[in-house]
């Protein structure tokens, strides 16, 4: 849905949603301001034109909403969210709130939510319990829900049924109408509805809080096509559209010439970055190849998907510089079989053929992935293909999960026959792996100078820093305060399982 059909929806009766709890209509209610969720809407992908809108701005006569009052975000999942708070953030100081890391005396608190696994929903509902005693001590506060979850119909559902005491919902698509729904929520006595099922905008100009000026994340676009099987993702973030390059081109000089030292380009599949170009050919590798000329140390980017991981990336890539040969590469499954109902659109040997163009192309490139054990109905055979495709490729690391069914997913109605002990043990011995082949990897670095683009203070000890390598790998060591944001040589002098102890042997490195 766009903003022309969010116009237009808002004449349309929407459905009945009676409180059969308390007996209370708010049919009448519904009618103006409810816009449920549908996954059966979010599925469908028109060829409509994506439309851009660099006109955003706060209506004059909400500019004053905020004075004198605070705003509390909770964030949840991943980077993506991240960035979505910070956009939050962005408009909420623009409309005159302050922040504050406190709940109790902030005047609104979001949570701003992940849909991929379970466990993640249960964690917000966990923490919609903790804010409900807050609430009736002090009715005026607001309590938001935006985010993946939103997205989804039997969340809100859930919400309306059993979480009376929130105030707002809204989704991944609208989030530029904050200052609109806050101001219904502070004008209306009940819940404050708005999620877009369907999506074809890109919204520009969007103000943004970031954290720090070390890091940046900048999103080159929006939703997934691809409906693996298990996944949410394309029905929550809607259909792909990219950002125009232009624009990104910007937006990455500009943090540069803030003194950013990294950036991470973000994306649900960033490797179909372009393809929905209506009028040029031009795709994730045109796009770093113009980024690598920009004057800024570190350029990154996730999530990738194999399919769409083409011989033109892999070749722009190669050149170096300050584009980082560290890549995240989502497997899943090592069985192509699995694979196939999962719906991925690759094979294992396709897999396996991309990363041998990828180390032929760059032979100390460092791979990591994601892998999903206990999908519905895997075998032991598939499960053993997995742990002999981990072997190898001979990952840095892996994020490893048991399968999670999300409701409304065509996975979700497979037939599952997989117990789950077995589920765990197989987790288990895959963890195993990761693990020993991580160990591996890590101890080559021992003795070994890297460059570490430090972060902050350790943890655990703020009297040692720590700070990542090109490759993602954390490193801890004792430095000046002053070494905070710059990229320093280290001296690797004990590997550990996950992270590397050093030694700073000079305070820093010329970029060039």
């Amino acid at each position: 849905m766009n903003e022309k059909q969010r116009l237009e929806s808002q004449q349309v009766q929407a459905q009945d949603s009676t409180d059969k709890k308390s007996g209370k209509d708010y049919s009448k209610y519904f009618e103006a301001v409810y816009m449920p969720p549908s996954l059966k809407e979010a599925k469908k992908r028109g060829k409509e034109e994506v439309a851009y809108h660099n006109d955003f701005g706060i209506p004059e006569e909400l500019l004053g909403m905020g004075k004198g009052r605070k705003f509390y975000i909770r964030t949840y999942g991943c980077q993506m969210n991240e960035h979505d708070t910070e956009v939050l953030a962005g408009i909420f100081m623009q409309l005159g709130f302050e922040p504050t890391d406190s709940k109790e005396t902030a005047d609104v608190i979001l949570l701003n939510t992940c849909a991929i696994r379970e466990n993640a929903e249960d964690k917000v509902f966990g923490e919609l319990g903790h804010l409900k005693p807050l609430k009736k001590e002090r009715p005026d506060l607001l309590i938001g829900v935006c985010g993946c979850m939103s997205q989804e119909e039997s969340v809100v559902n859930r919400i309306l049924q059993k979480h009376h005491f929130v105030d707002m919902i809204f989704g991944t698509h609208n989030i530029h109408r904050l200052p609109q729904i806050l101001n219904e929520a502070y004008l209306s006595k009940e819940m404050v509805v708005e999620v877009w099922s369907k999506e074809g905008d890109v919204i520009e100009n969007l103000p943004r809080v970031r954290k720090g000026n070390i890091k940046g994340w900048v999103n080159i676009m929006y939703g997934c096509d691809k409906f693996c099987t298990y996944c949410i993702v394309p029905y929550t973030r809607g259909k792909e559209r990219s950002r125009r390059p232009e624009e990104i081109i910007q937006e990455v000089r500009h943090l540069a010439a803030q003194g950013y030292q990294e950036i991470t380009l973000l994306g649900q599949n960033v490797n179909a970055y372009g393809k929905d170009f209506p009028d040029m050919e031009y795709g994730l590798g045109h796009l770093m190849d113009e980024l690598r000329k920009i004057d800024i140390p570190r350029i990154r980017f996730t999530t990738s998907h194999p399919r769409d991981f083409d011989d033109y990336l892999i070749e722009v890539l190669a050149k170096g510089g300050n584009l980082l040969d560290h890549i995240h590469l989502p497997v899943q499954s090592g069985s192509s079989e699995v694979l196939k109902l999962m719906a991925r659109k690759y094979s294992r040997e396709h897999y396996l053929e991309l990363v041998r163009k990828i180390k032929e192309a760059m032979p100390n490139a460092s791979l990591t992935t994601d892998i999903i054990v206990g999908f519905p109905n895997e075998t032991e055979e598939q499960f053993e293909e997995t742990l002999s495709l981990y072997r190898e490729v001979e990952f840095d690391s892996a994020y490893t999960f048991i399968y999670s069914p999300r409701e409304g997913t065509p996975a979700a109605k497979m037939e599952d026959n997989i117990p789950m002990e077995v589920k765990k043990e197989r987790l288990q011995r895959l963890n195993s792996v990761v693990n020993e082949i991580s160990a591996k990897k890590l101890k080559e670095y021992e003795g070994k100078i890297v460059e570490v683009l430090v972060e902050g203070e350790s943890k655990n000890n703020p009297e040692v820093l720590a700070g990542y390598t090109s490759k993602s790998k954390l490193v801890n060591f004792r430095a000046p305060k002053s070494a905070i944001g710059k990229i320093v040589k280290v001296k690797v002098v004990k590997a550990k399982t996950w992270t590397l102890d050093g030694e700073m042997v000079e305070e820093t490195v010329e970029v060039k």
